[in-house]
Formats: C-alpha cells, sequence, structure tokens
C-alpha cells in the first residue's frame, strides 16, 4: 500500500489525486525499465557471447535499492528450448503488476477521470501477468505480447504503458497548477501563498541536512475553509504528516509505525507550543503490513499572522529529523543507553545538525573504528564505549561527532577525512603519549630549502656551483637527522615510527639535491639552458612540489602540539593541510605527462638536453612520490601519539 492510501486512512482524500498521478509517472518510469532489462535478457538469452549493458545507474536513479534481483536478470537469463527462463520471474512479474496497478489508478480508480477503455486494459493486464505466474518461463508469444510496440498488431503490456503515460501528462498539466517555492500547489487563494511559503521557508532551511534520502516532497491545495499541506516525509507507508490551516488555528496530524520517534516529533513540536491529543495505537488493512502504528493531531492557535507564519516555518524545519531516526537510534545505542542515544539526537535537532550524515559517513562503523585504531588497552572486544569513557564524555563525543559529520558532509568533504576526524575527536579523550617532533621540523626545513632554491634556479634558469654544494650540504644534513633517529631507535623503541617518516623525507631531500644537480648541468657548456617553454612547465612542478613541503611543514608543527586539550581548529588545520600535501601527487603525475608532451615538441631535436631535461622532470615527480609516502606516515604517526592506529 503506498503512502498516498495512508492520506486517505487520515481522512484527505483532496490531497489524493496529485499525488497519484506523481506516483504514476513514477511508476511509469520504472516499469519502462524492466521493460528493457527483459529485452536485455532475452537479447543476451539468444546470443550468450553479447555485451549486456550495466543497468545499476538507471536502477540507483529510479530509487531501487532494494532491487538486486534486477540487475541480474539480463545476465542469468537463459534460454531453454525457445522458452526465456528468468530465474527471478516471480519477483519481476509481481513489480509488473504492483506498477501497473499506480499508474492506471489515476485514470481508472477515479470515478470523474475514470477512462473505461483503459481500465478493461489495465484489468486484462493484471489478469495476464498472474497466469504468467503459473509459467516455468515466458514463451516468445508472452514474450512479444508484453514488449512489442507495433500498433497494427494485438494490444500489448508496452502499448498500455505508452497510452497511459500519454494520458497522466495530460492530467498532470491539468492537477498541478503552479508551484510555490518547491511546493506542488492548486486550487488555492492568493492569501494561501503567505502560508505555503512560510512553510516551505522552514523546509528549505532544514532540508539540506537530509542529504540524497527521498522524502519531504510537499502537496498544497485548498478544501473549502481549510489549507491542506502534505509532507512526504520518508519511505514508509505509515509515517504520514498532514497539516489543516484555518484562520489562524493549524490542525496538525500526525503517523509514524515507531512509538519513540513519534515522541521525539512530539516534543520538539511542543516546544514550538502546539498541544497534542495522542490516540490509542490504529490499525488500517493493507498498511504498515498489518501491524499497528500511532496516530495523533497537534493544535496550535496563533495570536496573530506573524505567529502563525512562525508556527509554520517551525513545524516544517522539524520534519527532515524524524528521517531514519529510529535507525539512527538503534545504532547510537550500541554506544549509550536509549535515553542518551535520544539526547543525542535531540540535540542534533535542537543546533540544526541532523544524524542523516553521520549515518551516511559510516554510522556505527565510522565509531567502531576510531575505537579499534586507539591504543589496545583502552578498549577490548566487547566493550561499549560508556563503559570506557563514561556516559557523559562518551555523550560529549558524540554530539562532536555528528557536528563534525554534518559539517563536513555538508561542504562535501570526503568520507575518509570525516572518519580521520572521528579518530582525532576519540583520540582526544584517549590521549595517552608524545612524540619529539624536533627532528621532523629540522628535516622537513632543510627539504624546504632545497625546493625553493630549484624552485629559484627554473623561474630564473640559473644554477651555480656554490647553488649545487648548497644543496649537497642541506642534503648531507638532513641524512645526519635520520641517522641520529636511528640511534635513538636502537635504545628506544618507540622511536621507530620516527625512523619509517624520517626515512621516507629523506628521499625527498634525496631526489631534491639530485633534481638541483640535473639543472646545473643543463648550463654546463656546451649546453645553454633549457627553452623557456620547458622551464615553465618544470617550474610549476617545482612549485608544486614545494607548495606540498609548505603544508607538510604546517603539519608537523601542529602535530607537535597536538593533545587532548588541542582545538578543533588544529585538527582541522592538521588534516587540511595534509591532504592537501597528499593531493599534490596526483597533481604532479598530471604535471609530469605535461612535462614530458612538451619537452618532446621543444627538445626532440637536442638529445642531450632532451635527456636531462626529461630526468629532472622524473626526479622532481619522484620527490612527490616520496612526499606521499611520507604523508601518509605523518598520519600514522600522529594517529599513533593519540593513541591510535592508522
Amino acid at each position: 500500500m503506498e503512502k498516498e492510501n495512508a492520506v486517505a486512512s487520515l481522512g484527505q482524500s483532496t490531497l489524493l489525486l496529485p499525488a497519484w498521478v506523481k506516483a504514476a509517472l513514477q511508476a511509469n518510469d520504472r516499469l519502462k525499465l524492466y521493460l528493457s532489462v527483459l529485452q536485455s535478457a532475452a537479447q543476451r538469452a539468444a546470443n550468450p557471447a553479447a555485451t549486456s549493458p550495466d543497468w545499476s545507474r538507471e536502477i540507483a536513479h529510479l530509487g531501487l535499492r532494494d532491487a538486486s534481483w534486477l540487475k541480474d536478470v539480463a545476465t542469468t537469463a537463459y534460454l531453454q528450448d525457445q522458452t526465456l527462463i528468468v530465474p527471478e520471474l516471480a519477483q519481476w512479474l509481481t513489480a509488473l503488476a504492483s506498477d501497473l496497478s499506480i499508474m492506471a489508478r489515476p485514470l481508472c480508480d477515479v470515478a470523474e477521470h475514470k477512462n473505461v477503455a483503459l481500465a478493461a486494459r489495465r484489468d486484462h493486464w493484471l489478469k495476464r501477468i498472474e497466469e504468467l505466474n503459473d509459467e516455468e518461463g515466458l514463451s516468445p508469444q508472452a514474450l512479444s505480447d508484453l514488449t512489442h510496440g507495433n500498433r497494427h498488431g494485438s494490444d500489448s503490456f508496452h502499448l498500455l504503458v505508452m497510452d497511459l503515460h500519454k494520458q497522466l501528462n495530460t492530467m498532470a498539466v491539468a492537477v498541478a497548477t503552479e508551484d510555490v517555492d518547491g511546493a506542488h500547489v492548486w486550487q488555492v487563494e492568493d492569501g494561501d501563498r503567505p502560508l505555503i511559503r512560510a512553510f516551505m521557508r522552514g523546509l528549505a532551511r532544514t532540508a539540506v541536512l537530509k542529504f540524497s534520502h527521498p522524502g519531504l516532497d510537499t502537496a498544497v491545495t485548498r478544501d473549502g475553509g481549510r489549507l491542506l499541506i502534505q509532507n512526504d516525509i520518508g519511505t514508509n507507508d505509515a509515517h504520514v504528516l498532514v497539516i489543516e490551516v484555518e484562520g489562524r488555528r493549524i490542525h496538525l496530524t500526525y503517523s509514524d509505525l515507531h512509538v519513540p520517534r513519534f515522541g521525539f516529533f512530539r516534543q520538539m513540536l511542543e516546544g514550538a507550543g502546539f498541544e497534542w491529543t495522542v490516540f490509542d495505537p490504529r490499525t488500517t488493512a493493507g498498511l504498515n503490513q498489518g501491524k499497528p502504528y500511532q496516530v495523533g493531531n497537534a493544535v496550535f492557535t496563533a495570536a496573530d499572522d506573524e505567529a502563525l507564519h512562525m508556527a509554520l516555518e517551525a513545524v516544517a524545519s522539524r520534519i527532515v529529523f524524524v528521517i531514519d531516526w529510529n535507525r539512527a537510534r538503534k545504532r547510537l545505542q550500541e554506544f549509550v543507553r536509549k535515553p542518551v542515544a535520544m539526547a543525542v539526537l535531540r540535540y542534533a535537532a535542537d543546533h540544526d545538525l541532523g544524524h542523516m550524515a553521520w549515518l551516511l559517513a559510516g554510522g556505527e562503523q565510522l565509531i567502531y573504528e576510531a575505537m579499534q585504531a586507539v591504543d589496545a588497552d583502552a578498549f577490548r572486544i566487547g566493550d561499549r564505549l560508556d563503559q570506557v569513557l563514561g556516559e557523559a564524555a562518551t555523550q560529549a563525543f558524540l554530539q562532536d561527532l555528528l557536528r563534525m559529520a554534518s559539517v563536513k558532509l555538508r561542504e562535501q568533504q570526503p568520507v575518509a577525512l570525516i572518519a580521520d576526524e572521528a579518530r582525532l575527536l576519540l583520540a582526544r579523550v584517549l590521549q595517552r603519549r608524545t612524540f619529539e617532533f624536533d627532528l621532523l621540523a629540522e628535516h622537513a626545513a632543510f627539504c624546504h630549502a632545497l625546493a625553493l632554491a630549484l624552485s629559484e634556479a627554473l623561474e630564473f634558469a640559473s644554477t651555480t656551483a656554490d647553488a649545487v654544494q648548497r644543496a649537497k650540504n642541506w642534503e648531507r644534513k638532513a641524512d645526519h637527522l635520520l641517522m641520529e633517529a636511528r640511534r635513538r631507535a636502537e635504545r628506544q623503541p618507540r622511536w621507530l615510527p620516527m625512523v619509517q617518516l624520517l626515512d621516507d623525507m629523506d628521499d625527498i631531500a634525496d631526489a631534491l639535491e639530485e633534481a638541483t644537480f640535473i639543472h646545473s648541468m643543463t648550463l654546463t657548456q656546451p649546453l645553454a639552458g633549457l627553452p623557456a617553454a620547458v622551464n615553465a612547465v618544470l617550474g610549476e612542478l617545482a612549485d608544486t612540489t614545494l607548495a606540498a613541503i609548505q603544508d607538510q611543514i604546517k603539519a608537523i608543527e601542529i602535530a607537535r602540539h597536538m593533545s587532548e586539550h588541542t582545538e578543533p581548529a588544529d585538527s582541522e588545520a592538521f588534516l587540511q593541510a595534509l591532504w592537501r600535501m597528499l593531493r599534490a601527487e596526483r597533481i604532479c603525475d598530471d604535471l609530469l605527462r605535461s612535462a614530458r608532451a612538451r619537452i618532446v615538441q621543444t627538445l626532440h631535436a637536442t638529445p642531450a638536453l632532451f635527456s636531462l631535461a626529461t630526468e629532472l622532470a622524473a626526479t622532481i615527480e619522484k620527490a612527490t612520490d616520496s612526499l606521499l609516502s611520507a604523508g601518509y606516515a605523518l598520519r600514522k604517526l600522529v594517529f599513533n601519539k593519540s593513541g591510535m592506529t592508522a
């Protein structure tokens, strides 16, 4: 049973027709996909060597998240004699019948719009589909009857779908008269539009917090003296919200199959001044699989128009926080008691953060991975988070985690960055040890000096013997720092991670010193240096490497002072610098290709310069490869410093 039937069960049939038309057009898209997949399956069964199209994108686009069977139809169907055997035939036929009923409903089940001919064809095909369920597969005739589009022959399922679609398009134009700030509106008065805009203003303020989750479509019409607003909260058929506005009085009807979520929504609206009447759980045939669901009414009487608008805006702004609320609560209860989980969700709603970002970023897995990453002495298998941190600290951590996930996902930050942030949040509670970062900072300074000198040499097309010697001296000093770390590691094993990181950083210094020497060779007689065009692209490669090393220095300096008292802004700055440093390697890969192309175009007739320029470009890019390794090693070191493993 579709959600529109739930609206009818709440006594608001005036809202049904536009919702039915919308559902019918969506069913049309699904039916066309089902038929396309079937035709693809038949073609591949007849020619197994043929490549089968990948329907994943179309399936996802239509929201068929649970239709894994549909993906396999085209590759698992086969011919037995002339019969097409479809392993998931019963499920496929059920989908055809269900969506045909939905698509035909506005044209066949509404008295004033009923098309007798289409209704007869619909009934014929529903009966035919039922008969096909008794067959082992699809005969050539059955396959043709379902899929052919020839109007000069017999009727087909495909032809019926096309005819229904044509009539639905005409009906849609007649029913949906306008769009008011995103609401589907018809047959309203001029005085209703400020009310609709107030509602949609509240909806728009928080709608972004649902991200890609379906829901929040709004339909509005007038029924006599009442303005009716329905909001499509989500995908469950018993989760419905209908609002009536009459004068300055708002009457809200809300149904929910989850009692805790009903209570959560009730509390939010009580905070906005609504008074509730809650009925005994209700059962409606065909709705929520026959299971009881909670229904209640909330009323708000406004003193003036401004208060009325504010109340509508407040109601709309809270709707997003009940989407997937129960799933979030259950996930949080793996770490805290139920009342604490509900308090965390209330905090996320009160601060317009929501819980959907946390779910999309990994949900409970985000926390489990952070727990696994900390010192083994902190968490053992079976430990619950609040048993280790204490209930108050765990609640604060979860609230910070939901806040961070909401902010980062709205900024379109990568999930990997959110996972790193989650680890650092937990690390601030469990931080146990620190490392000395003096050697790292000093070594990074030598790498920076080498990179800066190389960039300047390329910019001014000049490298002196003194510059080459200075580069050699810096490289040797950097090498001595690595040897010092190795000596310390022999005495104290805790220095071993530092040695690994310095080893990667030393490869950076080696590459930059070698690049400086190669560049000096291009200026050695009888050579007269590289052409400006080649110098320019090599300079861009060197400048990108220099910028990445500057980000490395910044990350090291922040990491040096990170502790349990580190401000979130510092953790954010560390991760941003680190991720910029890691991205530089990919940028330099592209620049290396550009440099090679420029070298071929410019130096193909001068073998010596061609060889040196090619080697110079590859050597600079090699430094960024080492930067990539050093970046991951630094990330691991900081996490270990904070009591985690990367």
